[in-house]
């Protein structure tokens, strides 16, 4: 009986989950993706069962709690789409309890500079012991223990020292100062790749409203055709087939080639097209 216990207690030690997105991006392997913003359980499994590399669950623009985003993941734990969250702001809180959930690979809006692109590196990583002994750890991430379900509750052995290596931090560049600083910010330590925003980026340019089009396809294009000759990873989002085609042609890697309210709002209203 001892011994029967012994080894069901040694059976729940777990691994870290790998990063398939990070892993992806790193090696320029085209990750395709899909927005979501409909804050549902159900529709996000139907979604990553449809076999999108990766879905973007977006606390910015759309009424993604801390718990709906927990719900999500679970949602889609059985499939192979890697899980994105975009948090409503690039704040440290933020950044330590969506990694507590799980979340491996942040997207934060709104990077303008290199201090604060720094920040939010170091938001998502621990203090190695090396460089806290020299008075300036990597990160200062928060330790949660076993009470983070990323530990899977302190099952995950070595979690502390593995984290850093799995976490992924894309930020998004989409604003007149973010674009001025791009390289800069693609240079600092701890952001993995960049994301250009169509919509922001092309509004601060007085292009409100106008992202699609091709009066502003230039500025997008020249975004990402700096982005990926900083040597990052660099994805935006493209609704539209042709454009999202062209953003993988000029050095794009992962690009959301759709977005789940959209989906449903014109299979709805083909449908209702249907019966005049």
């Amino acid at each position: 009986m001892s011994a029967t216990r012994l080894s069901g207690r040694a059976a729940l030690a777990m691994e870290i989950p790998k990063n398939a997105f990070k892993a992806a991006i790193e090696a320029r392997r085209m990750q395709i993706g899909l927005w979501s913003g409909l804050s549902d359980v159900v529709s996000a499994e139907i979604c990553a069962g449809a076999g999108f590399d990766w879905m973007m669950f977006d606390g910015e623009h759309s009424p993604n709690t801390l718990r709906e985003v927990l719900a999500q993941l679970q949602a889609i734990a059985p499939y192979p789409t890697q899980a994105i969250v975009r948090p409503p702001i690039g704040d440290a809180a933020y950044i330590k309890q969506f990694l507590d959930i799980g979340v491996q690979t942040l997207l934060v809006p709104m990077v303008e500079t290199v201090e604060q692109a720094t920040m939010l590196a170091r938001a998502m990583r621990y203090p190695t012991p090396a460089d806290a002994a020299q008075g300036w750890p990597t990160g200062f991430r928060g330790i949660g223990g076993a009470t983070a379900r990323a530990t899977r509750w302190g099952r995950v052995e070595n979690y502390l020292h593995e984290a850093n290596r799995e976490v992924c931090l894309v930020v998004q560049v989409e604003t007149r100062l973010g674009l001025e600083n791009l390289e800069a910010i693609a240079a600092v330590d701890g952001v993995d790749a960049i994301f250009i925003g169509p919509s922001d980026l092309t509004a601060s340019f007085g292009l409100l409203g106008k992202a699609p089009s091709a009066e502003a396809q230039p500025l997008i294009e020249g975004a990402i055709k700096r982005a990926h000759a900083a040597g990052k990873p660099v994805g935006s989002l493209a609704v539209d087939e042709r454009l999202a085609k062209r953003y993988f042609e000029i050095g794009c890697t992962f690009v959301a080639v759709g977005v789940d309210t959209l989906l449903l709002r014109t299979a709805a209203e083909n449908l209702r097209k249907q019966f005049p």
